[in-house]
């Protein structure tokens, strides 16, 4: 059985890992602020939490200082971190919930039915795949930790964004443990698609304890190493999300 009173790390250094790599092209500023505004709006840095030093920050992203504090500063206008300078000053995340300002602008009719179901194939294949890997792996304390503590922090959630910013997590933490930084990367990315489409629809009660039990399963077929289990729970429940969107999103 899953034991919540585990002592784990904190669960956010290998999330960020995952989701911060460095930056490569010519957009270097767009890149940071669309690496960190995701992190945030994923809730792998949560509202108050001080995110970290800007010379560590600069050396994961391979990107100068300066780009980015351009980078924050633009974080900070769109009020996703807030600033404060001095002796224990630094940049915290502020509350952003469901930001209409920070998702671009969606098509509509056909083309958004479309999107919809290009990221949902997409992520039934994915997923899946990661929750078989997953209870494939030898996994660490630290490893079978972060996946606990990510399970807790769902159920204790309190508000439909604290939820979907867990659910996030968890879905990621699941492909990290795989030890794919590709893996990662592609799990990111739908990561950020799904919650912004979530978002636009309403927090089901019905849904939210089927999905937690769908979780709970999951979570415990990985820790067991039942890789054809953790895949065919983590298909039905992509798909219940996947009929979600489909019937609500237009």
């Amino acid at each position: 059985m899953i034991d919540s009173h585990t002592d784990t790390p904190p669960i956010d250094a290998p999330l960020v890992d995952a989701v911060l790599r460095p930056v490569r092209g010519h957009m270097a500023f767009e890149s940071c602020v669309e690496q960190l505004g995701s992190a945030i709006q994923l809730g792998i840095f949560r509202a108050g939490d001080r995110l970290p030093p800007e010379r560590e920050l600069a050396e994961r992203l391979s990107v100068s200082r300066a780009t980015l504090r351009e980078a924050i500063s633009a974080l900070r206008v769109a009020g996703f971190v807030s600033t404060t300078r001095g002796r224990g000053g630094g940049t915290v995340v502020e509350s952003v919930g469901a930001s209409e300002n920070w998702r671009p602008d969606q098509p509509s009719g056909p083309a958004r039915l479309a999107d919809i179901e290009d990221i949902t194939v997409f992520r039934s294949i994915i997923e899946p795949g990661a929750a078989y890997r997953a209870a494939q792996v030898d996994l660490s304390a630290d490893q079978r930790g972060l996946l606990i503590s990510c399970l807790r922090d769902l159920r204790e959630s309190e508000t439909p964004a604290e939820y979907r910013q867990a659910d996030a997590r968890l879905h990621l933490a699941i492909a990290t443990v795989c030890g794919s930084d590709e893996l990662s990367t592609a799990c990111n990315a739908v990561q950020i698609k799904i919650h912004q489409l979530l978002a636009e629809i309403p927090f089901l009660q019905k849904n939210i304890e089927s999905s937690e039990e769908q979780h709970r399963i999951i979570v415990q077929a990985i820790l067991d190493g039942d890789a054809d289990r953790a895949r065919f729970v983590m298909h039905d429940h992509c798909a219940a999300t996947a009929a979600l969107l489909k019937g609500l999103l237009k």
